[in-house]
């Protein structure tokens, strides 16, 4: 008899006390959402068709390194000083990665998938 009160007891503290926290959770309109988000435009373009890749630029591509996703380094290029390059990826890699380094000294690194 005593084990049963105890036990209704225990569930009705449990009930409100999940109850208490789901009204303590703070209202999403009270509080000032400060999140930065970069608007920059990117200064380049990534066009793949089939396994060949060109990478445009407005500005010139100081370096340039493609990676896949297994970490395997496929192309490494310093001291390119071009706006477009082109390269074929291997056939058995479907996800890669570009890091430029463009000539004003900005780095971007971007992930690209090819078919």
């Amino acid at each position: 008899m005593i084990y049963r009160s105890i036990r209704i007891i225990t569930a009705a503290l449990f009930c409100l006390t999940l109850a208490s926290f789901s009204f303590a959770q703070a209202n999403s309109s009270k509080i000032p959402v400060t999140i930065s988000e970069k608007t920059d435009k990117k200064p380049f373009k990534i066009l793949s068709n089939g396994k060949k890749i060109t990478i445009q630029s407005n500005r010139n591509i100081k370096t340039i390194l493609v990676w896949t996703s297994s970490g395997n380094r496929i192309i490494e290029q310093q001291e390119l000083n071009v706006s477009n390059y082109s390269f074929e990826t291997p056939a058995k890699e479907k996800i890669f990665f570009v890091r430029l380094e463009l000539d004003n000294g900005k780095m971007y690194t971007e992930k690209i998938g090819v078919q």
